[in-house]
């Protein structure tokens, strides 16, 4: 047998080494939650891989709700709350909306690096990304401010008048204008009076309390009253696409109600986008698709039967539906931004649906008139009184969500995988 020349050998051993260094070993194939998790791990029931994207040792973190836009490009905006309070944040049904340390953070999902863009001293509160100038608002108390995602820099915005306490909810397509509803002092009452929602989510409703839609011009500082109502409006949120299209609800016992709405800012005309049709028929949890055509919405005929997931179109009012199995619904759902397909966050048997087996972060698949479903994620071990609330990544490779499952807060993704499915 020959021998190999030394410099052969030192060519041959850097090759190895070279090739050795790019491993990537496989993550672990784990039971998701009831433990604490690796940075990354397979699910074992269902064979996704699941990364760990909020990664602030000792804090507590956790993603948008489910129809606020939180993407600028490839960057996600969340909030963050050290951990001592964390038993403040654990007592509500999402966060803690008295959360004194609880921030605005961005992370760029390619790195999974975080950087932290408020440090504000007094409760914070606010969803408002607009994607495409990358200005991120938020209020406290009576004031609205903005953080520009490049610059860190903050700005006050604006300050309600003493006679108009309001909550800004949504910012518009151009970004231009901010929206919200305001409530009258009585309901704020209630509301102190009767804080779990078990109790207030009827007496809200059946006190016929006036609330006013407004608009806040950005540039001029103007308030500008919408549209009022002796009803709960709600779910404030403006189009995507059409600057001027803003939707809302009338909220309170779904069955008892015809939900949703919208209204041209500029027309005022109001508009009911699905009526009901049948007694306990109940409609809800609507969100505008990305391309601003249609409103998505949970729909039940009736509630706690049959289950769908139905769109509107908004300029014909014309109707789709899909419907899925008891076990297949969810408290969320959320579409992709190619609108293929759609995702789910589940539900435990408390929730509407009844559901024995529901607890799972769904994919679902369109076909004719129904969905096929793709569990992503087993959800046992998450306590659902903290919503997921999905979300698909801005390259729809990804559904996002927020979970509990470890003992604290946190914000995760799982893989898709739709190419094999």
């Amino acid at each position: 047998m020959k021998k190999i020349s030394s410099r052969v050998f030192n060519c041959l051993l850097i090759i190895c080494l070279s090739l050795s260094s790019r491993i990537v070993f496989a993550q672990p194939v784990m039971e998701t939650g009831g433990q604490k998790m690796p940075d990354e791990w397979i699910d074992k029931d269902t064979k996704h891989k699941v990364v760990r994207l909020s990664r602030i040792e000792g804090n507590s973190s956790l993603s948008f709700y489910f129809h606020n836009n939180p993407f600028i490009g490839n960057k996600m905006v969340f909030y963050s709350s050290s951990k001592n309070d964390v038993s403040a944040v654990q007592k509500q049904e999402t966060y803690s909306t008295n959360s004194r340390n609880k921030q605005l953070w961005l992370l760029d999902l390619a790195t999974l690096k975080s950087e932290q863009l408020t440090h504000q001293a007094s409760p914070m509160n606010g969803e408002i990304v607009h994607n495409k100038s990358g200005v991120i608002y938020f209020q406290i108390k009576d004031s609205v401010f903005s953080v520009d995602s490049k610059t860190k820099k903050e700005q006050l915005v604006y300050v309600f008048p003493d006679d108009f306490k309001a909550n800004i909810t949504t910012v518009n397509a151009d970004g231009t204008l901010l929206g919200g509803a305001k409530s009258s002092d009585e309901e704020k009452e209630l509301f102190k009076k009767y804080p779990d929602k078990s109790s207030y989510f009827n007496i809200i409703y059946e006190a016929k309390l006036p609330r006013t839609l407004f608009t806040i011009d950005i540039k001029n500082k103007r308030l500008n009253k919408l549209f009022s109502d002796s009803a709960w409006l709600n779910h404030v949120q403006f189009s995507p696409t059409d600057p001027a299209l803003l939707m809302f609800c009338h909220e309170g016992p779904w069955h008892k109600v015809n939900r949703i709405w919208t209204i041209d800012i500029n027309t005022k005309q109001v508009n009911l986008m699905h009526k009901r049709t049948m007694d306990m028929e109940i409609a809800g949890h609507e969100w505008i698709g990305p391309d601003g055509k249609t409103i998505w919405f949970d729909l039940q005929q009736p509630r706690s039967v049959t289950f769908f997931v139905a769109g509107a179109d908004i300029k014909t009012g014309k109707e789709v539906k899909y419907s899925l199995q008891r076990n297949e619904w969810s408290i969320h759902f959320n579409i992709s931004p190619d609108q293929k397909w759609f995702c789910g966050d589940g539900g435990d048997p408390g929730q509407v649906a009844k559901a024995p087996d529901a607890r799972w972060i769904y994919l679902f698949k369109p076909e004719g008139d129904h969905f096929v479903s793709t569990k992503l994620v087993n959800m046992k071990h998450h306590g659902y009184k903290l919503e997921p609330n999905v979300h698909f990544s801005p390259d729809g490779k990804w559904v996002i969500f927020r979970a509990n499952f470890e003992g604290i807060e946190n914000v995760y993704a799982v893989e898709i995988n739709s190419e094999r499915m």
